[in-house]
């Protein structure tokens, strides 16, 4: 099989052709309709939907998901790993599409997965990985050169048809004084993709992301650094892929992959599991690592940056006894498994799980599972790194999941404003039935005073009427009798309570003798008082007093007094 590594990131000897500072990786500045999309719709919304990461093989599938809470810290939500029973050894996932597709549809019951989102990584044997220099060209120049197949034709000299590839690019570098720029270049056979998409489809879940497994091993690795938070990690990383499958070291430059193939033959598939000759595997160890210091080697040289640890995925049950044959052959670099689970928040239900000796051949899955449906491109603007999808119809998918999120969010709108209007047609009622329930409070006792009222201005009225009567009659008088009405009146406004009158003398000229009892001296009193107050009676004094006369058992003897009343001259 032809090998896709092998004229993949070639090291070019000039100088110049290396990333210039500030140009690789450079951040785009976002757009106004991102910071509108962050600023309105939430950053939840912007970065996309839930995706479970898929990974197949034709031993196991494995699946995983991963979320992030409040404090930004990333949770492994679920992880599964089903086992597939039933296929020879060198059995291949395309060669048994419909058992693949029942075993995920088996293992997506098992481990509850809700979301329908998938992320899947096909091999490195079904890509075509490559960097290509172009001339420097704006993103409209660019776009326009691959709409026309012209840019492909004259960079990448395909077997096949354009037309039998999905075909993913990403600017990787630009040489501004050099005029030209490197592209990354990855196809795959339309066919490939399908079958790939057909068993996800079959299995019950939407393949909305496609990547190549090595890529999804970058994503795993850039996103533990990033959780590591080492500076040192983030500018440089080396990774070594040893096993049965796939061999190759991927160093992590400034964010560019550079991946130089390993090479291993058949035979040494076998003595990686079964050779019990100790010579057999210390020669096979001798073959694999003068490849691996070459790739060391030739960065080095090329980039003048030294290399001193590599962390190491394998799928072999024994690496650990290759990894010290490794570091004893090259003691000033360190070998160690890497652990993509390494920072990431598990939960106590699920660390049974997880506990494996070796979790790096979980790397891919978990690459996968960092990933986001980023249909509005927030990644690329906040990271300046454009994930890698190689699904044909990602363009229409893309279309399709904006048309939805904003139909949901309008859907969503008009509900929430439908409900706040209820909210607040519904409070003011319940504030006006309280305001009422608390106005009407005591109504039973306000209509029985009402009533009261009623009849006591009935009758007032009536009295009313005859003293405007007796009134109109006191004007038609021309002798004194007016002012005697308006005297006795006076003198009878002032009786208080617990004083009755005997008898009242008036001698027609300015001497009224009022002679009564009271129940007691301070009633005496209160009257005087409230006769000096009138206007027609000048002067109101006792004039005698005599002890109490009533002898009745069980009353309250009274004192009889007379007073004299002075009137006024007129």
């Amino acid at each position: 099989m032809k090998n896709p590594f092998k004229d993949l990131f070639k090291k070019k000897n000039k100088e110049e052709d290396a990333p210039k500072p500030g140009i690789t990786g450079a951040k785009k500045k976002t757009s106004f309709f991102d910071k509108y999309l962050k600023n309105r719709l939430g950053k939840s919304a912007v970065q996309g939907e839930e995706i479970v990461g898929v990974e197949l093989n034709a031993n196991e599938i494995r699946l995983a998901q991963l979320s992030n809470n409040k404090s930004n810290q990333w949770i492994l939500d679920r992880f599964f790993v089903h086992k597939i029973e039933g296929l020879p050894e060198d059995a291949s996932v395309l060669e048994n599409p419909d058992k693949i597709a029942d075993e995920l549809k088996l293992a997506l019951q098992k481990s509850k997965i809700s979301t329908t989102n998938a992320a899947i990584a096909i091999p490195v044997t079904s890509a075509i990985i490559r960097v290509v220099t172009a001339p420097l060209m704006t993103d409209d120049e660019l776009s326009k050169a691959i709409d026309t197949d012209s840019l492909w034709e004259n960079l990448v000299q395909l077997t096949d048809n354009l037309a039998d590839y999905s075909i993913f690019h990403q600017v990787i570098n630009k040489d501004e004084k050099g005029n030209t720029m490197d592209i990354l270049f990855v196809a795959s056979k339309l066919s490939d993709i399908n079958n790939y998409t057909q068993i996800i489809k079959k299995g019950g879940l939407n393949a909305v992301i496609i990547d190549v497994k090595c890529f999804a091993l970058k994503s795993a690795v850039d996103q533990i650094n990033q959780i590591a938070g080492s500076i040192e990690d983030s500018n440089l990383t080396a990774i070594l892929e040893f096993g049965l499958d796939e061999n190759y070291v991927m160093i992590l430059h400034e964010n560019n992959p550079i991946i130089t193939d390993i090479f291993i033959r058949s035979q040494d598939r076998k003595t990686l599991v079964e050779s019990t000759d100790q010579d057999e595997k210390d020669a096979l160890v001798r073959r694999y690592l003068t490849q691996v210091k070459q790739a060391v080697q030739d960065f080095e040289t090329k980039y003048e940056k030294r290399i001193r640890n590599l962390k190491v995925t394998s799928n072999l049950p024994n690496v650990d006894e290759y990894l010290a044959s490794f570091r004893k052959s090259m003691t000033n670099t360190g070998f160690n498994l890497f652990d993509p689970l390494d920072g990431i928040k598990i939960p106590a239900q699920m660390e049974e799980s997880v506990k494996y000796n070796n979790r790096s051949y979980f790397s891919t899955v978990i690459g996968l599972a960092f990933r986001k449906l980023d249909v509005f491109g927030y990644y690329k603007f906040v990271t300046a790194v454009k994930n890698i999808n190689l699904l044909p119809d990602r363009q229409s998918m893309i279309a399709q999941k904006k048309a939805k999120f904003f139909s949901n969010y309008a859907f969503k709108g008009i509900v929430g404003l439908v409900a706040i209007i209820y909210i607040v047609l519904g409070g003011l009622s319940f504030w006006q039935i309280h305001n009422l329930n608390n106005k009407i409070v005591g109504y039973d006792d306000v209509l029985q005073s009402y009533e009261l009222k009623t009849l006591e201005k009935d009758k007032v009225t009536k009295e009313l009427s005859l003293l405007n009567k007796s009134i109109k009659l006191s004007k038609t008088i021309k002798s004194n009798k007016r002012i005697n009405f308006r005297i006795l009146a006076q003198i009878a406004s002032s009786v208080p309570k617990r004083v009755k009158f005997d008898s009242i003398d008036y001698n027609g000229s300015d001497l009224v003798m009022i002679r009564g009892s009271a129940y007691g001296d301070q009633d005496i009193l209160k009257l005087i008082g409230n006769l000096n107050n009138q206007k027609l009676i000048s002067q109101a004094s006792l004039a005698s007093m005599s002890a109490p006369n009533n002898t009745q058992a069980g009353k309250q003897p009274m004192k009889g007094f007379t007073i004299a009343c002075i009137v006024e001259k007129s």
